[in-house]
């Protein structure tokens, strides 16, 4: 068991750049171990990724194709991978998609605010969500008048954003009465165009005097451990208050145990993004783990989500994914998203995409756009308001192919921008081992290569054995293959 004192070795390090980030180039990987400690530590290692000044991220582009490039060009070459990487997580978590927002400055603001929040306040956050424009038009808080409520919203703050459908032990959070009530609470909000400021329309709003056959407003009679009294989210007076006040109650509500149910849920899908799909439907012994790392955080009591971060990098689940190769049935693994795949390859290999249209200069000259739509994962489009399916869902046949052309394109690349492995290794190494172990260290990744997978790069290097030595400096195709090779492996599809 280990816990914040617990000195990594660089290959985890390496391991919690790459899950907490996009790879872990020589460059960076120098930089936080100055800042860590060389050896670091699990605590000193999280205090400095999760300790950054929030930053706003400025989405530019006349038109979505133009954002989505933007956007992804800035992850390749973003200085601050950890709050990128937290800022994409939560463009999942508050799915929100430009097609039905329908402006890109409306969701630029989003992805802004999502990039101050990445590490902040959680409580504070679905409130400034509950103001943000992009994702009123998204769930129809514009569309959400007092004669017909719309429940869209209501809904989605209870069974996405805050608590879940079913807790821990699979018991029901909320009712379709809890939802419907919750609705009246954000009748009447709308933004102004074209800045996307909030505003309250009052009469727009559900007052209960003028539909008192409604009831009063009050949620959470039969769940959250309120009592058959509920609570009432217009006690502080109706209006433009009530949006804070329901999130108030949200925020104490307690699962079937006992558990703050925003906590759980919260902590439950940043270990699935973090760890592994375990959590997705987790058992009796993740659940446990969920229940250490709340414990660790202080999480209810400060809603820190940076203080959260670490307490799941300093605890042993973090490090199941970590194991060296050979791996095992035991082994927990999990599949590199899309977003995660070409970014950390053009990061770990410095080619740069190029023109407006976020180009890899090589093979098909496809853009950023054209190779992410193909892998299944654009930024800007999550498919519904669940976001993307993770893990398993981003790999089949045509996707696989897909990656498999990036990274082909990746390598193929030439000039200014281009792939230039003379960077990476040593050119005057002859030996095919040596070689492949120069690879894998600039990819950081030789811990994760056993000795089959190995047997298959050599056997690639010498022709089946055919050849004893290479001179790189006379033909770098080897090396270049050597390198599509290993971002083709299944191994580089793994975290």
């Amino acid at each position: 068991m280990g816990d914040e004192n617990t000195i990594l070795s660089e290959a985890e390090v390496r391991h919690v750049l790459r899950r907490t980030g996009f790879g872990a180039p020589p460059k960076e990987m120098k930089k936080v171990l100055r800042k860590a400690g060389n050896p670091a530590t699990r605590g000193s290692l999280a205090e400095v990724l999760f300790s950054f000044k929030p930053r706003r991220y400025r989405l530019g582009g006349r038109d979505p194709y133009q954002a989505h490039n933007k956007w992804v060009a800035a992850l390749a070459k973003t200085k601050f991978p950890v709050q990128s990487k937290l800022a994409l997580f939560w463009h999942d978590h508050f799915a929100t998609q430009i097609a039905v927002v329908g402006e890109v400055k409306i969701m630029a603001r989003q992805i802004g605010l999502l990039h101050v929040q990445a590490a902040g306040n959680f409580k504070e956050f679905v409130k400034a969500m509950h103001r943000d424009a992009a994702m009123m038009e998204m769930l129809d808080t514009i569309r959400n008048r007092k004669a017909i409520p719309n429940e869209n919203y209501a809904r989605e703050v209870l069974e996405l954003f805050c608590i879940g459908v079913t807790d821990l032990h699979g018991q029901p959070n909320y009712t379709q009465e809890d939802v419907s009530r919750l609705a009246r609470a954000f009748t009447g909000w709308a933004y102004e165009w074209p800045k996307g400021t909030p505003t309250f329309r009052d009469w727009h709003h559900d007052y209960m005097a003028e539909y008192p056959e409604r009831g009063p407003k009050v949620i959470f009679r039969s769940t959250g451990g309120f009592g058959p009294e509920g609570r009432d989210f217009a006690s502080a007076g109706e209006g433009e208050v009530e949006i804070d006040v329901a999130t108030d109650i949200i925020f104490e509500h307690r699962d079937s145990a006992g558990r703050n149910s925003v906590a759980a849920w919260i902590t439950r899908r940043l270990l699935e993004f973090y760890t592994h799909d375990a959590y997705a439907n987790p058992g009796p012994a993740e659940i446990e783990v969920i229940d250490e790392i709340i414990a660790a955080s202080n999480f209810t009591s400060t809603w820190s989500i940076a203080d959260l971060c670490r307490a799941i990098v300093e605890h042993d689940v973090f490090y199941e994914t970590a194991s060296p190769a050979p791996f095992d049935a035991n082994t927990r693994k999990s599949i590199k998203h899309p977003i995660d795949y070409f970014v950390s390859t053009l990061r770990m290999t410095g080619v740069r995409l190029r023109t407006g249209e976020a180009r890899v200069f090589g093979g098909s000259y496809d853009s950023a756009w054209s190779h992410l739509s193909k892998m299944g994962q654009q930024v800007l489009y999550p498919p519904s308001v669940f976001g993307w399916e993770w893990g398993r869902g981003f790999i089949n046949s045509a996707t696989l192919l897909a990656r498999f052309a990036f990274s082909r394109d990746v390598t193929a690349s030439e000039g200014s921008g281009g792939f230039r492995p003379w960077k990476l290794v040593d050119m005057d190494l002859t030996l095919p081992e040596e070689i492949l172990d120069a690879v894998l260290d600039s990819l950081g990744i030789a811990d994760q290569f056993g000795p089959a997978e190995r047997t298959i790069l050599i056997d690639y290097l010498t022709d089946g054995g055919a050849t004893a030595t290479l001179d790189l400096w006379e033909d770098d195709t080897k090396l270049r293959g050597l390198y599509l090779q290993v971002f083709q492996s299944p191994i580089y599809q793994m975290f």
